[in-house]
């Protein structure tokens, strides 16, 4: 049967719109009430497009032709629609906006396979009539992938080595798929995983939007009063995101989609939504801003095995498993170096360095999406790897320690502030944990009207300051600076203040330590 006896009118592409049928040179719409899913795959399928993922009224506009008078009865297997069975319908007109609206994934030229659904499993793309191992390279492309499969946001991505073939590589920033395809030889072959039942829309990366639950095949908004933290750390989990850092609505634009009928029940634990307890909810309208906005922290990035949370191996965590950062390629600089150190909040890179190391699974992301406005998250893909990355970030010494002591007439105001009797002495210390030998201590003071430098050699990494008799010009703020030369650079960090008052009379002796760490 061609497919020329039916057609999608008013839709973004070919596999998009309000469904019509031909008979006798005739069109007819078709109502909602006589048509369901399966026939919905026939007709996809007769129109050489993917797998149905939308299929609601009144989304195409509303019916100008006269109403097919017969309800589709398919079996879903069938290779065109008016080789169906069907049986006869009352109907000679449909309701406003009850004719039928499908929406057909592109074209079936793109699929998962061997895995535990149809959302998760190696990858395979179609391109001139034949199928081959596809294979992308990252997050972000595998997201357009379970988009266009309607399996909802990409969760993870595992290359694993075979022989060498010939493979599809699929294109970042391209669609539809079919046009994405270029012929490759290599000896990889990708498993890709999609969360399939959840999706965040319209945010700003992989792991931001407004959250929706498929179910039945249909995609549905969740109020705010039907969803807490607990559900939202489920979500984020679900996605391979990190933590839910804010739940909130009228964030990621209106809802369009139909509202889900339940209350999630989660407990925190579970791997996914739908695994949650759930009860009934009256809703079935969210008001305006009121559907579920969802922000996951991105994925974690730390440096580990140095002297500091600055300096050490580049790690990246994923799905709950910390690995290290490939090393492989050979354009590694400073430039993208400094994206990590200020993620990491560490000041700007300082070097970076490949070391190797025994074969070991590790996240690839190339220097270009390292510089790139994607997410750290959206870069990687999983490999293995001889050599693994360190870094060094210019706050990568440990923040030193001021306090103070005195044998004559030191009291406590408040945290960081102290207050010192006149004429009496004392002594400020500064510190820091080892990390590296020598260096040495400055002790800064300001005022309202000057500012001091005093310097000391760092003896077993402290320094002393002495101040034998306190007088006003000694009321001021203070604070530690250590500085060490090492790694061929030189390095300082810098304690926190401490502010000091001299008042009043010498007092009687005291013996009073107070430490004020960072």
């Amino acid at each position: 049967m061609s497919p020329d006896s039916v057609r999608l009118l008013n839709g973004s592409s070919l596999c998009s719109g309000r469904l019509e049928v031909k008979s006798n040179q005739s069109w007819s719409s078709v109502c909602e009430a006589d048509f369901d899913q399966q026939d919905a795959e026939v007709v996809c399928r007769q129109l050489g497009c993917g797998p149905p993922s939308v299929l609601q009224g009144a989304l195409y506009g509303e019916v100008e032709a006269p109403v097919w008078s017969k309800e589709f009865q398919c079996g879903g297997h069938e290779s065109a629609l008016l080789d169906c069975r069907s049986s006869g319908s009352a109907r000679n007109s449909c309701s406003p906006g009850k004719a039928v609206g499908l929406t057909c994934s592109e074209s079936d030229d793109v699929r998962l396979v061997g895995g535990p659904s149809r959302c998760a499993g190696t990858l395979e793309a179609k391109n001139l009539g034949e199928w081959r191992p596809g294979f992308l390279s990252t997050l972000k492309e595998a997201a357009l992938v379970c988009q266009y499969l309607d399996c909802g946001s990409a969760v993870s991505i595992q290359t694993a080595h075979s022989s060498f073939k010939f493979v599809w590589s699929i294109l970042s920033d391209c669609f539809p798929l079919r046009d994405c395809t270029t012929s490759d030889y290599m000896n990889k072959i990708l498993n890709l995983t999609c969360s399939d039942s959840v999706r965040l829309l319209n945010g700003s990366s992989l792991c931001s939007g407004r959250l929706e639950v498929k179910s039945n095949q249909s995609w549905s908004s969740v109020c705010e009063a039907d969803f807490d933290q607990q559900d939202a750390e489920v979500v984020c989990r679900e996605l391979g995101c990190g933590p839910p850092s804010v739940l909130q609505g009228a964030l990621y634009e209106e809802v369009e989609a139909s509202v889900w009928s339940k209350e999630f029940q989660c407990g925190g634990h579970e791997s996914a939504l739908l695994d949650c307890r759930s009860s009934g909810s009256a809703r079935n309208s969210c008001s305006p801003g009121k559907a579920v906005g969802l922000t996951c922290s991105d994925n974690d990035v730390r440096l580990v095995g140095g002297p500091s949370r600055c300096a050490g191996t580049l790690e990246l965590k994923h799905l709950a498993g910390w690995r290290p950062l490939c090393g492989s390629h050979d354009s590694w600089t400073l430039k993208e170096a400094a994206v990590f150190c200020e993620h990491l909040d560490c000041g700007s890179a300082v070097s970076i360095e490949k070391r190797r190391s025994s074969r070991t699974s590790a996240w690839l992301i190339t220097p270009e999406c390292v510089l790139s406005t994607s997410p750290l998250r959206g870069c990687a893909t999983t490999d293995s790897s001889y050599q693994i990355l360190k870094l060094t970030c210019s706050d990568f010494l440990v923040q030193p320690v001021i306090s103070v002591s005195s044998m004559n007439g030191v009291s406590k105001a408040q945290q960081q502030e102290l207050r010192v009797s006149r004429g009496s002495n004392f002594t400020i210390s500064c510190s820091i944990q080892p990390q590296y030998p020598g260096g040495f201590f400055q002790l800064t003071f300001t005022s309202s009207n000057t500012a001091y430098n005093y310097t000391q050699p760092a003896v077993n990494h402290s320094a002393y300051f002495l101040f034998p008799a306190a007088k006003l010009a000694h009321q001021g703020n203070y604070s530690c600076v250590y500085h060490v030369y090492a790694i061929a650079h030189n390095f300082s960090s810098e304690s926190r203040l401490l502010s000091v008052t001299v008042s009043g009379k010498l007092k009687q002796r005291l013996s009073d330590v107070y430490s004020f760490e960072s």
